[in-house]
């Protein structure tokens, strides 16, 4: 039997109902977990964590396969779905628990995600800088369950409808050849 080499990301970019449903679509990605990570509460709830009290974020922790899909890959689609210039807010999601993040697992993910934003900053992709947080990974509580696969199960929703499936479709145009079962070009 085969062996899989896997990692782990954990990304905060705004609602993780949003997050959990790009990344869930990644070629390569094996587990998509809404959750909640960076505070100081242990086991938090969702109620806990709107209140911007327990200094954790809506984040996603994603199980992937590093020999489909890289780090750098991953945040690529990540700075791609979110806007990391705005503080504490991801369009209607206003609060310490909607910040742009980036958890780190190793100093090789520390140096990645950092190449990938001073990358992003000389290009000039927004007018205003990046504020992102780059910080080592201390924790990960996996939110309730019915916050998983939240779009999927209700995309009929006022907030999927109008909020998530605008990101989703131009998520899937931007990186069609990421795609669960894309077909490879020539």
């Amino acid at each position: 039997m085969e062996s899989r080499r896997v990692e782990t990301a954990t990304l905060a970019g705004g609602c993780f109902w949003c997050t959990e449903a790009v990344f869930d679509e990644l070629e390569g990605v094996l587990e998509v977990v809404p959750g909640y990570a960076g505070g100081h509460v242990p086991n938090p709830t969702y109620e806990q964590v709107c209140t911007g009290t327990t200094g954790h974020a809506e984040a996603v922790q994603i199980t992937f396969d590093p020999d489909r899909i890289s780090y750098r890959e991953l945040l690529e689609v990540f700075f791609s779905v979110h806007d990391p210039t705005t503080l504490n807010r991801q369009g209607p999601d206003v609060g310490h628990q909607y910040r742009s993040a980036i958890f780190t697992h190793s100093p090789e993910q520390d140096q990645v995600a950092r190449q990938v934003i001073a990358e992003l900053e000389r290009q000039r992709v927004w007018p205003d800088p990046i504020v992102t947080e780059v910080v080592p990974f201390t924790n990960f509580y996996p939110a309730e369950d019915y916050h998983r696969d939240y779009y999927r199960r209700h995309p009929d929703q006022a907030y999927c409808a109008t909020v998530i499936a605008p990101k989703l479709e131009k998520f899937r145009k931007r990186h069609a050849a990421r795609l669960k079962g894309a077909v490879a070009g020539p």
